[in-house]
């Protein structure tokens, strides 16, 4: 049975939907700093026009404590260690923030997330039905961490994925074009519209469809002796059989300019050259508004993956901006991670100070979401020292994954856990934002408040038997758990709510320690970014 006291904690614990119900005229402890929004780049002076052009009121800029939770979920999806925590808190250095992103940018983390993101886009799974399979689908996988570790540029990663050619065993980026339900030049032509377009070509006219299917219909899939391999190349003639017709000899870019396919040179090529380019009216704008869609869950234009005429950008100028930088630095896609997070617009509170309902679409306040399925559990079991086990159902070959792996480095989708699943891990079937589900829902509820699974880690797990074990100063033992779990300092109303369950005793019971746990790691301030 748990204490009321600190059932009725769960509820104090300043819960950022309930704040955003409301607006803010004062900051809010602990969420909002005292600070003013100021202009910190080019960003934030595009922005504060836009602001102005619709009558809107900036948030106050963030606490320094939202700030490291934020930046940690964001660039390397962990949170803090409380080690961690209390030097950034403590930290009087005024440029600590700027000094933070370049860390964090540098760590190996980042790549580790990354490229569970960039996995989701480019549908890296095994089984269907996808239907890579396990050994093509760990050699696309140390491509792309390798590429993000090395922050190769993102022309460059994007030519290598739409030319490569060689085994899928042992040239991971040719599994680009196997990672798609439908092989046929207009499926790749669609998924390369998607991916690197950010446009649903399924909803082109036909003709046009075609005109851009033109440069993927001489690629070749040939099986070799070893089972569930393929050689992916460039092969002008492997369509020329007595059932196939030769493939076309005239293509049409997506902007409608017609080419003749050259004999002596790979279709894909031309395509590729056409796209990387500068002047390419899709190619930057769709990158740098997926980066902005995975810092504020909203993209610029939203969805990030339906560019199209009459889905306008809410800051067009904002977006022509990122695009320009991005060329500028030589495709540097940490540019422009390290532009936008140190940006005022990027450091508002999550508590809105403006009445107007285009507020939130106008990024006037930090947007509000629920942790990612594997950036959750990973943080759950780093507070408690578990770990978790992630297996594949389907037997070709059935794969079991060792103990201490975190989920965000799981990279086949086809391996996962109920917990994964019940949270709305995507399935990478097509490679659309909407696969992924971040909404809470009733099940996940019950689960996180009821289950022998969460309840067992916070009771048995290594990583809180310390806390378990502190009866004797409870003042200590309650600030490192909200180190730990909320990378924050406890407030004065929750020190106070806290004094009334030990006002009877000048220690902490174990059961006191395990509900205090629940509590903190059930709260919505715990459970979502803010």
């Amino acid at each position: 049975m748990r204490s009321s006291s600190l059932i009725g904690l769960l509820a104090v614990v300043l819960t950022v939907t309930t704040v955003l119900a409301g607006v803010s005229a004062q900051p809010i402890e602990p969420f909002d700093s005292d600070q003013e929004f100021s202009v910190r780049n080019r960003i934030d002076e595009l922005m504060v026009a836009k602001w102005k052009e619709q009558g809107i009121t900036p948030a106050f800029i963030c606490s320094d404590a939202v700030f490291l939770r934020r930046v940690y979920l964001d660039l390397i999806g962990t949170l803090p260690t409380e080690d961690e925590a209390k030097k950034f808190l403590e930290d009087s250095d005024p440029q600590k923030r700027e000094k933070l992103i370049d860390e964090l940018l540098n760590r190996p983390e980042y790549a580790d997330y990354w490229t569970m993101r960039w996995g989701d886009v480019l549908r890296i799974k095994a089984e269907f039905p996808i239907n890579l399979w396990p050994n093509a689908v760990q050699a696309y996988n140390r491509w792309l961490y390798s590429s993000l570790a090395r922050n190769k540029p993102y022309d460059q990663f994007v030519r290598e994925l739409l030319t490569s050619s060689g085994s899928n065993f042992r040239v991971g980026p040719v599994n680009f074009y196997r990672a798609t339900q439908d092989r046929s030049p207009k499926g790749i032509a669609q998924a390369v519209a998607l991916t690197f377009m950010g446009v649903r070509a399924d909803q082109w006219p036909e003709e046009k469809l075609k005109g851009m299917a033109a440069f993927f219909s001489q690629i070749s899939f040939k099986s070799t002796m070893e089972w569930k391999e393929e050689i992916v190349s460039w092969d002008p003639y492997h369509a020329n059989t007595a059932t196939q017709p030769p493939p076309p000899q005239e293509a049409v870019f997506p902007d409608g300019v017609k080419i003749q396919l050259p004999a002596d040179r790979d279709p894909r090529q031309v395509f590729a050259d056409w796209l990387i380019s500068p002047k390419n009216p899709w190619f930057a704008k769709n990158v740098v508004n997926r980066i902005w869609y995975w810092l504020f869950g909203r993209g610029i234009i939203h969805e990030p993956d339906d560019i199209r005429d009459d889905n306008p950008a809410v800051a067009p100028e904002v977006l022509s901006y990122l695009e320009s930088e991005l060329v500028r630095s030589g495709w540097d896609l940490k540019h422009i991670y390290r532009l936008i997070c140190n940006s005022g617009t990027y450091q508002l509170s999550c508590i809105a100070r403006s009445r107007n309902p285009k507020a939130g679409m106008y990024f006037a306040y930090y947007p509000t979401r629920r942790l990612d399925a594997e950036v959750l559990i990973d943080a759950i079991c780093q507070i408690t020292g578990t770990s978790e086990e992630y297996w594949s159902m389907v037997p070709e070959p059935y794969t079991i994954i060792s103990q201490g792996e975190r989920a965000v480095r799981l990279g086949d989708a086809s391996i996962t856990s109920a917990f994964l699943e019940l949270f709305g891990r995507p399935p990478r079937d097509v490679g659309l934002i909407s696969e992924r589900a971040n909404r809470m829902t009733a099940s996940q509820r019950l689960h996180l408040l009821n289950s022998s699974h969460i309840l067992t880690k916070i009771e048995q797990g290594p990583g809180l038997e310390w806390a378990r074990n502190s009866y004797t100063n409870p003042r200590q033992t309650v600030t490192r758990l909200y180190l730990t779990i909320l990378s924050r300092y406890p407030t004065e109303k929750e020190w106070e709510i806290l004094k009334q369950t030990t006002a009877k005793s000048s220690r902490l019971s174990r059961e006191m320690v395990i509900d205090l746990i629940w509590a903190l790691m059930n709260s919505t301030e715990f459970l979502y970014r803010h």
